[in-house]
């Protein structure tokens, strides 16, 4: 059998991780490499990784000596730099491996060909299409092993469908064909969205086999651990300020908010270079739109918005706002009075790009819609430019 890397960063999560590990061994062997990370743990976390590698000569262990975590944007790209094989397996610690996972991984898993495998999760989450629910437990010590073993047969369906979301298995060569995880996700938050479009974007399939999966106690690692202030079906502060921070850097990469499919597939919407011009602008306003647009003008004093924004991205926001008076060189501009904006206006901000896109009679020019004036200057998307 071909040998699979699987990849679990882990920070304070240390009885998830046992119990995903021993997973592994137990109904896998030890014919497949472990790469594991602890990342700034204060759980014994790396003291368990130092015993285990005395007796498993087929895991690697890594730890970040600094003063803070890193997140899993960096300890992915690290770990699959370091991975043995041509085939990397992306796992959470709060996630168990189920007998004869890899046989349907290496099944339908070929370069240009992204496999997930099905999660069953206890009810901590609304129900989905891509996914089962059913309770087993939702702690490592409440785990019914045994009767989830003995129901697995009952879960397998004989089929695949196109989602992906964790855990995921990929060839390096392809992880690595759209440069890996992008910084700008850090620590953690879109950043599976995010390369999950860039991977669709490059030609990758997607393939969900209903036939391998994992039980995922789901969360665990910042959303519901008490260590960062969460609890099951609980968020904890971190995750609230991580998703809340990304998501808005998502949106100013891509366009708009992140959208998929029932099964999770990626719904890739074009990109287009919009810059928006405000006449009476505000804090409020400022604060809701920059994200969805290459550029922002304003007749308002932005220093202070830029002061308290710019530690949350990467983008340079002495670029993306600006005064109302600048040069505008945007393909489309859109131009309103603040003091008309209301809800119905937010909506079509948001759906904009769909819009053009799903116009077959658009065309250089202007044209009015709800409170906006639209000028086309040029038609040209940039999605193609976000893969690498």
């Amino acid at each position: 059998m071909k040998s699979i890397s699987f990849i679990s960063p882990s920070r304070n999560n240390l009885s998830y991780l046992k119990w995903m590990y021993n997973s592994i061994r137990k109904n896998l062997g030890y014919v497949h490499e472990i790469l594991l990370a602890d990342d700034f743990s204060s759980d014994g976390t790396w003291e368990w990784l130092q015993e285990i590698k005395k007796t498993d000569p087929n895991v690697q262990i890594f730890k970040n000596d600094g003063t803070e975590r890193k997140g899993i944007v960096y300890w992915y790209d690290h770990l699959c730099e370091k991975a043995s094989n041509d085939v990397v397996m992306f796992l959470h610690a709060d996630m168990y491996v189920t007998p004869k996972l890899d046989e349907e991984i290496l099944k339908h898993i070929k370069p240009g060909v992204v496999v997930t495998a099905t999660r069953i999760e206890p009810p901590l989450h609304p129900p989905g299409a891509e996914k089962i629910l059913a309770d087993y437990g939702i702690e490592p010590d409440q785990f019914d092993e045994h009767q989830f073993l003995r129901d697995l047969d009952r879960f397998k369906q004989n089929k695949t469908t196109e989602g992906v979301f964790a855990p995921w298995a990929i060839y390096k060569d392809d992880y690595w064909a759209v440069g890996g995880h992008d910084d700008l996700f850090a620590p953690q938050s879109k950043e599976d969205s995010d390369i999950f479009n860039r991977l669709q974007l490059n030609g990758c399939k997607f393939v969900q086999t209903w036939d391998g999966f994992v039980y995922h106690m789901t969360s665990r690692g910042s959303r519901f651990n008490p260590m960062s202030g969460g609890a099951p079906g609980k968020d904890s502060p971190e995750w609230l300020h991580t998703t809340t921070k990304n998501m808005r850097n998502f949106i100013r990469k891509w366009g708009t908010v992140v959208k998929h499919d029932t099964f999770m597939k990626p719904i890739i919407v074009p990109k287009y270079d919009i810059g928006i011009v405000i006449k009476n602008c505000g804090d409020e306003l400022l604060n809701l739109l920059e994200p969805f647009c290459s550029n922002i003008y304003v007749d308002y004093f932005t220093y202070y918005y830029i002061e308290e924004e710019q530690p949350n991205t990467l983008y340079d926001l002495n670029k993306r706002v600006l005064p109302i008076n600048s040069e505008k060189t945007n393909d489309i501009e859109v131009r309103f009075d603040g003091k008309e904006f209301t809800e119905t206006s937010f909506q079509i901000i948001q759906q904009l790009p769909e819009i053009l896109a799903g116009d077959d009679e658009l065309e250089i020019g202007s044209f009015e819609l709800d409170i906006f004036e639209i000028n086309i200057n040029k038609i040209k998307t940039y999605e193609g430019d976000l893969i690498k």
